[in-house]
């Protein structure tokens, strides 16, 4: 934990915009390359650099360890989920066009599903990753 005061202030005000960077990066992946591995590591990022100067207990105080563990679990049910529903309705996996009426709309609502399921499990897997270093008994 770092006890520099203007460190802190500057961070505990720079966290939410760079998450809302990351939402931005998320929601415009429709539209230009990349999308959700971005965004999740941006979001990890963030979320470390938190846990970096108060402390991993106060990150895991906001957000519980389970919490993101169930992210993780989350994200990739939602990928696979999105495939496995693309089978059911009679195409092959990922075949986006099938969920709704429309091609372009199905397409859409494919690729947002699937970007929320990268974003969610890179995120948590990043943020794992790191937390399960930063505890490591020596």
């Amino acid at each position: 934990m770092i006890k520099d005061p203007v460190l802190n202030a500057v961070t505990f005000l720079m966290v939410p915009f760079i998450i809302l960077f990351a939402l931005y990066i998320q929601f415009h992946g429709d539209y230009t390359p990349g999308g959700g591995f971005q965004a999740g590591i941006i979001i990890a990022s963030s979320i470390i650099l938190y846990s970096m100067l108060f402390g991993v207990s106060a990150t895991l105080r906001a957000i519980p360890y389970f919490a993101i563990k169930f992210t993780s679990m989350l994200g990739i049910l939602i990928y696979g989920g999105t495939g496995i529903a693309t089978i059911l309705l009679g195409q092959n996996f990922l075949s986006y066009d099938i969920l709704l009426a429309s091609n372009v709309a199905g397409q859409k609502l494919g690729i947002f599903f699937v970007e929320l399921g990268v974003v969610l499990t890179v995120y948590s897997s990043m943020l794992t990753i790191y937390i399960d270093f930063a505890c490591k008994k020596k």
